[in-house]
């Protein structure tokens, strides 16, 4: 994000720089366009709780401290928001934009850095009609703790009671993807997983300095360089 400035422009060139740096991260104010279905959740990722995230006013990787609910990528290898068309670099849904398109200048980001993270909308505030899943995100959420996945990581990077940590996290990746493949199974859009469950834990454990490998056909945690 750039640094804020006092120079003036006289208006946004709709250029799709910011919306090629990823799609925007959700707060309250944007909740009707959620229920409404102008954004619909399949459309949406969660960062965890505790999942490391970057933090545009510290400049530095930190522990989420609550749910970041953001607009997905146009795949998995490009960040560039789901809604940018690319061909006529237009949003899609710009009259229903999220709160933080609508603050955004790019030669004045002062407006954005002072509520970026404040009255972040919560996977709890959109699935409140719908109990039964609630309490699955929040079992989910028990299970797979990243403090206690940091903690376990350490321990393996450290070689401190390893056998115990990879163990135990161990456990924590495979009920994550049991759960997920269950899920659908049972007819759930595999578009919203990463909405409910957010990344699979097997893929975000590398942001912990380790990594899945094979050790004499059994599969194991080891460091990650």
């Amino acid at each position: 994000m750039p640094e804020p400035t006092t120079s003036q422009a006289p208006q946004c060139r709709r250029c799709g720089t910011c919306c090629a740096k990823g799609g925007p991260a959700l707060h309250r104010a944007d909740r009707e366009v959620v229920d409404s279905g102008k954004i619909p959740l399949n459309h949406l990722f969660t960062i965890r709780q505790g999942e490391p995230s970057y933090d545009n006013i510290r400049r530095a990787y930190a522990p989420a401290a609550g749910d970041i609910i953001k607009v997905k990528g146009a795949a998995d290898n490009d960040a560039t928001c789901i809604f940018l068309d690319q061909e006529r670099v237009g949003c899609d849904i710009y009259d229903a934009r999220p709160v933080e398109c609508r603050v955004l200048t790019c030669w004045d980001t002062r407006a954005i850095m002072a509520m970026y993270d404040q009255e972040r909308l919560t996977r709890a505030d959109l699935l409140a009609r719908l109990p039964g899943l609630n309490d699955l995100v929040a079992e989910h959420q028990q299970r797979c703790d990243y403090g206690r996945v940091a903690l376990w990581a350490d321990h393996i990077r450290q070689g401190r009671d390893a056998d115990e940590a990879t163990q135990s996290l161990l456990d924590a990746i495979r009920y994550d993807h049991s759960l997920r493949q269950v899920a659908v199974s049972r007819g759930l859009d595999p578009g919203l997983l990463e909405f409910l469950f957010g990344r699979p834990l097997s893929l975000t454990i590398r942001m912990f300095r380790v990594k899945l490998a094979k050790k004499a056909e059994q599969v194991t945690i080891v460091p990650a360089l």
